[in-house]
């Protein structure tokens, strides 16, 4: 009977390990540039670090609620790694009337949407995340010359879409 399921249990652990290994927050710090783009492939963008770093940053944006910023030192070498889309550090990252469009792309990365509102004289980018599985938004208003004047977050409500009921 084992013998059988030989085929599948290789196939199953196989698909695992491939799936972990594109995974950003499960690669050692340490590791070398080159090993990271092999394990987790191009990034959606790069951004060059004070001091010679750089940022590769996977976003699984638009739909997705995760954007993963993995850090290089001047060495080559990962020295950070942190999903950015999280309560817990909104608070202490952005930074109104100090971030500029720059800021927020190189720690968000592009938004899944930027829309405008009559209230505010100016773009709102907005952002998909999860918070404790709850689909959340998160909203950067950035002034007319390219400042962050705030920001929100708030529940992502769904429309019944089968529109028959």
């Amino acid at each position: 009977m084992f013998t059988r399921l030989w085929p599948l249990v290789v196939v199953l652990a196989a698909t695992t390990l491939a799936g972990c290994a594109g995974e950003p927050t499960w690669l050692p710090l340490g590791t070398d540039r080159a090993t990271t783009l092999q394990r987790l492939g191009t990034p959606t963008s790069t951004y060059p670090l004070p001091g010679g770093g750089e940022r590769l940053q996977y976003s699984r944006a638009p739909a997705g609620f995760a954007v993963n910023n993995v850090d290089v030192d001047a060495s080559g070498k990962v020295f950070s790694i942190r999903q950015e889309l999280y309560d817990g550090l909104f608070d202490s990252t952005i930074k109104p009337g100090e971030w500029r469009v720059e800021d927020v792309l190189r720690t968000y990365g592009r938004p899944f949407e930027i829309s405008r509102v009559t209230s505010f004289d100016g773009d709102v980018w907005a952002w998909h995340y999860k918070s404790l599985n709850n689909r959340r938004l998160l909203y950067i208003y950035v002034d007319p010359t390219g400042v962050v004047d705030h920001y929100h977050t708030a529940d992502e409500l769904f429309r019944d879409m089968d529109s028959s009921r």
